[in-house]
């Protein structure tokens, strides 16, 4: 299926979104967790920056994808979380940007939470969930890296997973590209659910 994936803009506060009202799917995690890797996994080409160092993406990154004949959305890339480089200032701003961000009632936004699969449980995303939960917006969890564990861990984390967070969490591989169709139903259906309550 083709793939058309274009990186927009990166936006610093409110006044920086794209206002074409497009579905938007947010990507939120931990600063290692490979948002961006994920990215291009997804679309098939390098269009997301990404870094050795984690910590290194401040803005929100904005791609324009459109996947065979399904409507084009964009893939967001928010800044990540647990390894803020400058401290609490920036702590201070990322919490900022993701308020602009979720705050926005014109723009349909679903948001995806990406946990490292060999970490279940990690306390700033059992933190960063109960946060989204609060938030006017359809969700889900997906974890990465999947490729690392083995077929037991796998099973063991896979259950672990849809434990904490009550819902069924596929797992991906940005590296072989694992579970990235299921991943692609899951987004494109996503903005259409209402959020839970």
């Amino acid at each position: 299926m083709q793939i058309v994936a274009e990186f927009i803009t990166s936006a610093a506060g409110a006044g920086d979104f794209p206002r074409d009202r497009l579905p938007e799917i947010a990507l939120v995690g931990r600063s290692n967790v490979g948002k961006s890797s994920l990215i291009n996994a997804l679309v098939r080409k390098p269009v997301a920056r990404t870094s050795a160092a984690p910590g290194k993406t401040r803005l929100a990154n904005f791609y324009r994808v459109q996947r065979g004949s399904s409507p084009p959305l964009y893939l967001v890339d928010l800044p990540g979380y647990g390894y803020a480089r400058g401290g609490d200032a920036s702590a201070k701003e990322f919490n900022r940007l993701a308020d602009a961000y979720f705050s926005r009632a014109d723009t349909p936004i679903a948001v995806l939470l990406l946990v490292d699969s060999r970490h279940p449980g990690l306390e700033s995303d059992l933190v960063t969930w109960s946060w989204l939960e609060s938030q006017p917006c359809p969700r889900g969890v997906v974890g990465t890296k999947v490729d690392k564990l083995t077929r037991a861990q796998r099973t063991r984390h896979a259950r672990e997973l849809e434990s904490l967070f009550q819902l069924s969490v596929p797992l991906v591989s940005a590296l072989d590209g694992e579970g990235l169709d299921a991943l692609w139903k899951l987004i494109v259906k996503l903005p259409s659910q209402t959020a839970a309550p």
